[in-house]
Order: structure tokens, then sequence, then C-alpha cells
């Protein structure tokens, strides 16, 4: 209504919404995820969207419960980007076709119900909320 678009960027926190890693993934050195896990190069919120890896790690295994049997992790959060009031595009990473491929099909899934929405606010209100909300 204003002529304003929402660029929703790093939805899938560098990777840690896609559901793969554990507290035994490790990263390269030239990875940010390394060198950046604590804003020492850049800010914070540009690695794992400013949440401590294994807070991070903790949330998604609480919000794996809510993903569908028709989508991934990674699907269900960008489903969940995608379906925020306002959101005008969102851009996830890919490092392969079939990543791209995959998070494109999140697009047409249905949008998530009222019991999975609930179930995403509680994990970010208990979890996230504290670590991030500060910042703004």
């Amino acid at each position: 209504a204003a002529g304003v678009g929402i660029i929703a960027r790093v939805p899938l926190a560098s990777g840690l919404l896609s559901g793969r890693y554990d507290e035994h993934t490790t990263f390269g050195p030239d990875d940010h995820r390394t060198y950046n896990r604590h804003g020492e190069s850049f800010d914070v919120g540009e690695t794992y969207s400013g949440v401590d890896f294994e807070l991070g790690l903790a949330a998604v295994r609480r919000l794996a419960p809510l993903v569908g049997p028709e989508s991934s992790m990674a699907q269900f959060a960008l489903r969940w980007v995608v379906d925020q009031p306002g959101v005008t595009v969102v851009i996830p990473g890919a490092r392969n076709t079939e990543q791209a491929r995959r998070n494109v099909e999140a697009a047409a899934l249905p949008p998530l119900s009222a019991g999975q929405l609930d179930g995403v606010r509680d994990v970010y209100d208990e979890l996230i909320r504290p670590q991030i909300h500060n910042r703004w």
C-alpha cells in the first residue's frame, strides 16, 4: 500500500534452518560460520541471523516436529517467510541446482497451519527473541 517492498535475505540463517547441521558440524576456516560466529569480522546478524549456533540447533530440533511430510526443514522455513504479510521476495542461497529447485518449490506449498504458526511463535518467543530483540 505504501509502495515499499520487503526483501527477506538470509532466510535460512546461513544454513542453520536447513536442518542439516548438528553440534558436530564444522565449517572451513574461510567460512564466515567459523570466523564470524560471534561477529568478529562483520555484523553478527550475517551469521545465523545473530543467534548462537547451539541455541539455533535447539530451536531447529524443536521446530522439526512441525514440519510436515510434504516439505523439508528448509522449505518449511522458507514457507514461513513467504507467509509473512508484506514480504515481497525471499532470497535464499543455494549451492547447486537441486537446492535452488527445492527452494522454489517452497512457494508452491500451502500456507502453514495455525498450529504450525503457533509452534514457530512459541519456539521463537522462548529461544530466539531473548537473543536478538535487544539488537533492534
